[in-house]
């Protein structure tokens, strides 16, 4: 995705006024504000937990997790409260309509951890707010809904050999014939989410690796990312705009017996401006290596 960062100054004021973190996670002072010290800071179980899962599960950025593996971070992130990483239902930013910030209704980001292989990253939308239909390259992905609803619709590509068995592989449409960017996708996922969920995981082939979310109430969303985008070494994010099988197909092909509501077409379209977001600090309790 297109991450957007600012000063350090603007960043720290914007998480706080926006997001907010509960009472005795940080300490408030005059800006910039500064994390109490990590000493006195009791660090949730579960969030190291997290980590130490993760830093076993991806050895390095070619790791597709083991069923084992996969198994283990849904049951810990599954487990994960708000809390754990210093959020609450309770701040002004997640209360339904009662949001006074109006100014940029932009989607946030924090990351709480970042290295070659996997990161750690808190996705906050604003009612309404979209993350628009994107990939994930080589990537799998754990997403945990901690507070708020939203809905989610996600695809994977259709193969070479379900597409000359199940579907027409090629829009009938002579516009769409002559965008390249246009591709025949299986609809995964579309429904409504509303914390507290299941774990979703997606794969670089399978498990819905083009979603968009859509914030029904404002919500927080943490997401394992292994391993992270990364465009020097081919992991890219490309947006896609879908369009209904029957928009490109003859009356002929959807005599056949398509499943209209499950096949649909993606056409790679240019970043959105909607997909810029605003990068703000963590400031929940640190993660990281265990200090002795």
């Amino acid at each position: 995705m297109e991450l957007e960062q600012g000063g350090r100054e603007r960043i720290v004021h914007n998480h706080v006024s926006k997001v907010g973190y509960v009472n005795g996670v940080i300490n408030k002072r005059k800006k910039p504000y500064r994390r109490v010290k990590r000493s006195v800071i009791r660090v949730p179980r579960a969030l190291q937990e997290l980590f130490v899962s993760c830093k076993d599960t991806f050895k390095s950025p070619a790791t597709i997790p083991s069923p084992h593996h996969v198994q283990t971070l849904c049951r810990i992130l599954d487990d994960i409260k708000p809390e754990d990483v210093g959020l609450s239902r309770d701040l002004q930013f997640f209360k339904p309509g009662k949001n006074i910030i109006k100014e940029n209704q932009r989607v946030t980001y924090t990351t709480m951890y970042k290295c070659d292989n996997f990161s750690l990253c808190i996705f906050f939308l604003p009612e309404s707010g979209v993350i628009p239909l994107h990939n994930h390259p080589g990537m799998t992905v754990f997403s945990k809904l901690l507070l708020g609803k939203m809905h989610i619709k996600s695809y994977d590509w259709v193969d070479e050999l379900e597409a000359e068995v199940e579907v027409e592989a090629e829009p009938s449409n002579n516009l769409m014939q002559q965008n390249s960017k246009v591709r025949l996708a299986k609809m995964k996922a579309n429904r409504v989410l509303t914390a507290p969920c299941d774990t979703s995981v997606l794969y670089p082939t399978r498990g819905g690796n083009m979603h968009e979310f859509t914030a029904i109430t404002p919500c927080a969303v943490l997401d394992v990312i292994g391993p992270p985008y990364s465009k020097q070494h081919g992991r890219d994010c490309s947006y896609y705009k879908d369009h209904p099988y029957a928009a490109f197909s003859s009356s002929e092909e959807m005599d056949k017996g398509k499943e209209a509501n499950v096949y649909w077409w993606l056409e790679e379209i240019e970043v959105p401006e909607n997909s810029q977001m605003d990068g703000i600090e963590y400031l929940g309790p640190p993660i990281g290596e265990p200090s002795f």
